[in-house]
């Protein structure tokens, strides 16, 4: 199943105007979480948020369950129960902690499943609300990256719909005429260029984690706001929308678009271009998803006034400058789980430079090596799987690959020349 345009039926839990949609927010604690709480928040006669489920962070998810008057909590991290239960002290919301109970959380009643947990750990969660028949507005683009094939695949055989969450996606949503889906040419996503757009190679090479972590437009997690400046961010995009909207890898496009206002854009064979223009604001691609196929208000997103902007400048990335969004270009036209292997070795260089055991520029590096030996030692694992099993087992091979690399560019000292 692709997402569902603008112009299609209605998802599960839109058609009583009257009734609020109960939502699940999976990430209530991280930037996605906080945006979507505003947009419940600032619509209570549309949403009604039931359940909250964060990592590690018991204080803001019982401080957010309050917030939003959720009937129901989940914190990943087993050892975080105690101080969860006992900040919701007196309230009346329930309680659970473990893997498990983040999947129960997922498959509980409720018309949107909010998936915005980070990384590969939003991947079962996922799977099950789609398997429950959920509709899931997704923004965990790991998921869909490491087992894409699969979850549209689960998501046509149980009616599942599945709405974009991320900024460039929604974009493309909102804009993709399905009844004209013979008709497009192409889509291009939009990147910011992020904090290095006009360093050199040379600069890149000496950028330290807090220059990578300056992103100048907008507000995220540390991950994904490294995954932004070395343009992973965008390359997981890429592989996001192929699954998505069904396109191969040549009909999709990346442009760089310093002012973040154009988010995406769907080309079409008479010459048109439909562009979704907004400013830099999550909260905007979450309202225009979690109300479809009605609109909300965001009231504190600010408004675009292009007269003020002035103008908007559009470049190519350079992929030798950044060369992460080629490799995951690559990863999409090797098929199977090249994507999930791009995946577990980003996140475990990414993770690294976090540490500051390595530098920003050798995070390719370490990607590049890591399919150079899953190619060379174990190409079957990262075939086209059969379940979501081949999918984590061939995560765990290539976190494994990857680590493996990370050891030998620590001990060479490799760089970037």
């Amino acid at each position: 199943m692709t997402a569902v345009p603008r112009d299609s039926a209605s998802p599960v839990g839109s058609g009583d105007a009257a009734a609020p949609k109960s939502l699940c927010l999976l990430g209530a604690t991280g930037s996605i979480g906080d945006s979507a709480a505003d947009i419940a928040l600032d619509n209570p006669q549309a949403f009604q948020v039931v359940t909250v489920v964060a990592n590690t962070n018991a204080p803001k998810l019982a401080a957010r369950a309050r917030e939003l008057g959720a009937r129901h909590a989940v914190v990943a991290d087993l050892a975080s129960l105690g101080a969860l239960k006992e900040a919701l002290s007196g309230t009346g919301i329930t309680a659970a902690a473990g893997a498990e109970a983040v999947v129960d959380a997922a498959q509980r009643p409720c018309d949107i499943v909010v998936s915005a947990m980070v990384g590969a750990a939003g991947m079962h969660p996922t799977m099950a609300a789609i398997e429950a028949g959920r509709t899931v507005a997704l923004a965990n683009k790991e998921a869909l990256v490491c087992a894409g094939a699969l979850m549209m695949e689960r998501a046509r055989a149980h009616g599942t719909t599945l709405l974009p969450l991320d900024s460039e996606h929604n974009a493309l949503f909102q804009v993709f005429e399905a009844a004209n889906r013979g008709a497009i040419e192409k889509v291009t996503l939009t990147a910011s260029g992020g904090p290095f757009r006009t360093w050199s190679k040379g600069q890149i090479a000496n950028a330290s984690l807090q220059d990578a972590l300056n992103h100048p437009n907008w507000s995220m997690g540390r991950k994904v706001t490294i995954d932004s400046a070395s343009l992973a961010n965008k390359g997981l995009e890429v592989i996001e929308a192929h699954h998505l909207f069904d396109l191969p890898a040549d009909q999709i496009d990346v442009v760089v678009h310093p002012q973040s206002i154009i988010h995406g854009m769907v080309h079409y064979t008479d010459g048109s271009v439909l562009a979704q223009l907004g400013m830099p604001d999550m909260r905007t691609p979450i309202a225009a998803a979690l109300a479809w196929p009605d609109r909300c208000s965001a009231p504190r997103v600010e408004r675009l006034e292009l007269a003020d902007l002035g103008r908007m400048t559009f470049e190519p990335p350079d992929h030798e400058r950044f060369p992460m969004l080629g490799l995951a270009f690559e990863s999409l036209r090797l098929g199977g789980l090249y994507p999930a292997l791009f995946n577990a070795a980003n996140e475990v260089a990414v993770s690294a430079l976090l540490d500051g055991r390595i530098a920003f520029h050798q995070i390719a590096t370490i990607v590049e090596m890591t399919f150079d030996l899953a190619a060379k030692t174990e190409p079957a694992t990262f075939a086209t799987p059969g379940s979501l099993a081949d999918v984590v087992a061939a995560d765990a091979v290539g976190r494994g690959f990857a680590n493996r690399m990370l050891a030998n560019a620590l001990q060479r000292d490799v760089r970037v020349s």
